[in-house]
């Protein structure tokens, strides 16, 4: 088998995600720019929406798994008084409605009633999977069907502000929660409707407001060479502040990188861990035992 082409290069790249393109493609072009032998992202993120799109290279694709259950922080901007079958604009409108009686007091009202725990149906047109298949392949071809509900977290929705029939919002979400379900639902406990006109994820824990890059600045510092390029790079263990850390001696370092358990001193009795060896270099991850050794799990190395 052919061993794949590319630069052996580890970390993260917070790029800012163009709309109307899938997660798939932005990551594909950020590999391309790179040249990177591997490359992987942190979960999909809407083609109608943009910003923040982690994207992870080479080792750093074994830490995903911990970015794909972060919160996450959206700019909203819902349309009140139009529907449309997608709860976007990927679709015509289908209803329009008065916005009589919408004033900031009914708004404020409506907002609250969604924040905390709800159950949210996944829309038709989204990627989860059914039979095998995403629900948007199923709804292309005019097919609706039942889905189960999922229970997600809104930690809090933030009225920005409104202008005419666009409401401006900041959403800090859990995982799994559907921007689009929840504009629309809002529009339904206000009476007049609403879908999404605007969307752009600002956060992904541990990554709240950060500077993102572009993919027009990345391919102008390619221009500029290797060393440019790769200075926007992140060290992977920037995603993961929120897991203690605990560093080993050089044996234990030893020890670890060759697949072993190893005891450490104050280490947390539980959970993920994430392992520093000499000169505060980057191991990994490790998880704590039983015993209450630290057993390698998703290691850099």
């Amino acid at each position: 088998m052919a061993r794949r082409k590319g630069r052996d290069i580890t970390g993260i790249v917070l790029l800012d995600k163009p709309l109307d393109w899938s997660s798939n493609k932005a990551l594909q072009r950020v590999r391309r720019i790179f040249d990177a032998r591997k490359a992987g992202h942190t979960g999909s993120l809407d083609p109608k929406a943009t910003g923040l799109l982690p994207v992870c290279l080479g080792r750093a694709t074994k830490i995903t798994r911990f970015l794909l259950d972060a919160d996450k922080t959206y700019h909203v901007v819902a349309r009140l008084g139009e529907i449309t079958p997608t709860a976007d604009t990927e679709s015509e409108v289908a209803e329009t409605r008065s916005l009589e009686g919408i004033d900031a007091q009914a708004i404020e009202a409506a907002v609250a009633g969604f924040v905390g725990e709800v159950d949210q149906v996944p829309p038709m047109h989204s990627a989860v999977k059914q039979g095998g298949r995403p629900l948007y392949e199923l709804a292309r071809q005019g097919r609706e069907v039942e889905r189960k509900a999922r229970r997600v977290t809104f930690h809090s929705i933030e009225v920005l502000g409104r202008e005419g029939a666009d409401l401006e919002l900041r959403v800090h979400s859990s995982k799994g929660a559907y921007i689009r379900t929840l504009v629309q639902e809002l529009g339904e406990a206000l009476g007049c409707g609403a879908h999404v006109v605007g969307l752009r994820r600002t956060g992904l824990a541990p990554f709240e407001d950060p500077e993102m890059i572009t993919i027009e600045r990345l391919e102008a510092l390619r221009e500029e060479g290797q060393a440019a390029l790769d200075g926007v790079i992140l060290s992977p263990d920037r995603a993961l502040v929120d897991f203690p850390a605990v560093s080993l001696d050089a044996d234990s370092a030893h020890y670890l990188k060759n697949g072993q358990p190893v005891f450490v001193p104050r280490a947390p009795v539980e959970g993920w861990v994430r392992v520093y060896g000499g000169d505060d270099l980057f191991l990994g991850m490790g998880e704590v035992l039983d015993d209450g050794r630290v057993a390698p799990r998703r290691l850099m190395a």
